[in-house]
């Protein structure tokens, strides 16, 4: 049986404001994908440009960038 672990999934925009949680939750130890729409909490369209996104779990945590398109 897998085990399961805390996961936070935040997307931050350049000066280092979280705008958009993706995943916050405890689930099996796995691989998935999960998308951004290039919205934030609020469901407002955020404009092309550079973010970054936080991985967080109970033993691992990376940041990383990435561009938003339009």
């Amino acid at each position: 049986m897998a085990r399961s672990q805390s996961v936070h999934l935040s997307v931050y925009d350049l000066s280092g404001r979280k705008v958009k949680t993706l995943l916050e939750k405890s689930r099996p130890m796995s691989w998935g994908i999960i998308q951004w729409d290039g919205t934030n909490d609020l469901g407002e369209l955020l404009p092309a440009g550079v973010y970054f996104y936080r991985l967080d779990t109970d033993e691992y945590s990376q940041s990383n960038k990435m561009i938003l398109l339009k």
